[in-house]
């Protein structure tokens, strides 16, 4: 069972800044808090309107935070140029349109192979490491397995819906990508719509789960708790997985 890194994405925090105009809340002092509070990692994901994090707050978050800065985005030449100069910890492919209100779908990777392969040489020529955002689909998970990038992030909004409604039929995909991985060079992430109620059966069945990236529903849990508190009931919830799994 690999110890999981919980990564706060802080694009809520970024919007309620762009609401009033200038920099309150404090995202970069907000980025420091959650490493201090005891978070693994800091994701952000600029969108072509900048209506939460803008890429003029890239280099400043390059520049204070410690642990490890995950940047999110579609790769086009624009997006490319800046991790080109950048060179975050790692980079994380999103098939997005600029429309997206927020990332819905992973790739096709058998469809942009040859595009995203040579996405992955720019990116691990420049000594960054690369996640590919992909749908729990055992086909794109072969494909992946071929394109020779360090990690994927399993798109979880779907698994979010299910595990309401059935959580053990909701976790047999799961248990099947770990089996197909194992063994493999491929790490595993995990994102999208996780939370407080899901997050320890994901990882009870994901022992090689090596990071997941949360947001929208951190954010929301700290109105009521404190950011503090709800980085320790984040990564508690981690525990209880990695538990039920041991």
């Amino acid at each position: 069972m690999k110890y999981c890194k919980l990564s706060v994405n802080i694009n809520k925090v970024a919007l309620i800044r762009n609401s009033r105009g200038g920099n309150y809340p404090d995202i970069f002092k907000f980025a420091e808090d959650c490493e201090r509070f005891g978070a693994e990692g800091i994701t952000v994901h600029p969108r072509p309107d900048e209506r939460h994090i803008r890429y003029s707050d890239l280099e400043i978050l390059s520049s204070v935070v410690n642990t490890e800065l995950n940047i999110e985005g579609y790769p086009s030449e624009k997006f490319l140029t800046i991790m080109d100069k950048l060179k975050p910890h790692q980079v994380t492919l999103v098939p997005d349109s600029p429309e997206a209100l927020t990332s819905d779908n992973g790739w096709d990777i058998i469809k942009y192979f040859d595009f995203l392969k040579e996405v992955n040489n720019r990116l691990h020529f420049n000594g960054i490491r690369v996640s590919l955002f992909v749908n729990v689909d055992p086909k794109q998970i072969e494909a992946a397995l071929k394109l020779g990038i360090d990690r994927i992030e399993l798109y979880t909004g779907p698994f979010a819906e299910e595990y309401k409604i059935n959580p053990t039929n909701s976790l047999i995909p799961f248990k099947e990508i770990e089996k197909r991985l194992e063994g493999s060079n491929l790490r595993l992430n995990a994102g999208h719509d996780l939370n407080l109620y899901n997050l320890a059966a994901l990882k009870s069945v994901l022992p090689s789960l090596e990071e997941v990236s949360i947001g929208h529903a951190l954010v929301s849990d700290a109105l009521y708790y404190g950011i503090e508190n709800t980085i320790g009931l984040y990564k508690r919830a981690l525990r209880k997985g990695e538990e039920a799994r041991g």
